[in-house]
């Protein structure tokens, strides 16, 4: 079973031919609404992928809650832990230009109700793999880990959006996942040493025996383990849409080390599933199936 702890979103998406300039009003080309939220998007992705998901989270008692579970729902994601609260559904205003870039303001909403108690609640254990991120309070994400770590769970830490004050819980992760700003971020914070972006993840590395991810776009992932560097190259494509691209990479890889996949295999299946995922807009509807990755393989 995995357990993602995460956000649960309505996406409000607005599609132009560029992004605007700061201070600039555009036209815009379309809008749309969708399911979104990074916990709720890696939930689905490693249902997707195949695994026994479930999702601890809360939105609010309101019109764009039905439509934020709609897909959780109706992909078979276990949504017996999901709390309502008096605060509205969380949203996230999406730009996306015509070269697939995008802005994204979040509004957290409900999903800052989320409790430390919650986490009790999951009662996850040895067998399960727990998925967590930054669109929830720290101190739910700092229990998470701990739990995890108590009762021998794999835990994976995908510490996005990039918050300086996240960098004292990286340590606690057995797997995390950043891209490449966001591993800059961190690597200032937590003053890692080397010349270069390989040497300062072998030095995360050193210092805490986890293994740190960081994902590169059309560049590929890179991977430092205790006892490996992987390289892995990326799917080559033509986006239409990278939102969401993360999340997908993110639930894959949960659902292959929750399936005892081996790292370099599990990397390579979760960067055809995000590549893909760029495909189509939004970010659970571009969420590729099993059999899609497979095909793509």
């Amino acid at each position: 079973m995995i357990t993602v702890i995460g956000s649960i979103n309505l996406d409000l998406i607005a599609t132009a031919g560029r992004l605007p300039n700061p201070g600039e009003t555009i036209s815009g080309e379309s809008f749309v609404t969708a399911p979104g939220g990074k916990g709720a998007n890696q939930a689905l992705a490693a249902r997707r992928a195949g695994a026994e998901v479930c999702l601890v989270g809360a939105v609010g008692r309101d019109a764009f809650a039905t439509d934020a579970l709609r897909l959780l729902d109706e992909g078979g994601v276990d949504l017996s832990r999901i709390g309502e609260t008096d605060l509205p559904t969380g949203t996230a205003l999406i730009l996306v230009g015509g070269d697939g870039e995008n802005m994204i303001v979040v509004v957290a909403g409900s999903n800052d109700g989320l409790q430390p108690g919650d986490v009790a609640a999951a009662e996850f254990d040895g067998g399960d793999c727990v998925l967590l991120q930054n669109e929830i309070p720290f101190e739910v994400v700092g229990e998470a880990l701990e739990t995890a770590r108590k009762v021998g769970a794999i835990s994976l830490y995908n510490p996005a959006p990039a918050k300086p004050e996240a960098a004292e819980l990286l340590g606690l992760a057995d797997y995390i996942v950043v891209n490449e700003s966001e591993f800059e971020l961190y690597a200032k914070e937590l003053n890692l040493e080397g010349a270069d972006r390989e040497a300062r993840m072998r030095d995360f590395v050193a210092r805490s025996g986890n293994t740190m991810i960081v994902t590169l776009g059309k560049d590929g992932v890179l991977a430092a383990t205790p006892e490996a560097f992987l390289r892995i190259p990326a799917t080559k494509i033509d986006p239409v849409d990278t939102v969401g691209a993360g999340d997908t990479f993110c639930g894959y890889l949960a659902a292959g080390l929750e399936g005892s996949i081996p790292l370099d295999e599990a990397l390579r299946r979760a960067a055809i599933a995000g590549a893909l995922a760029c495909l189509k807009a939004g970010a659970q509807p571009s969420i590729p199936t099993a059999a899609e990755v497979d095909a793509a393989s």
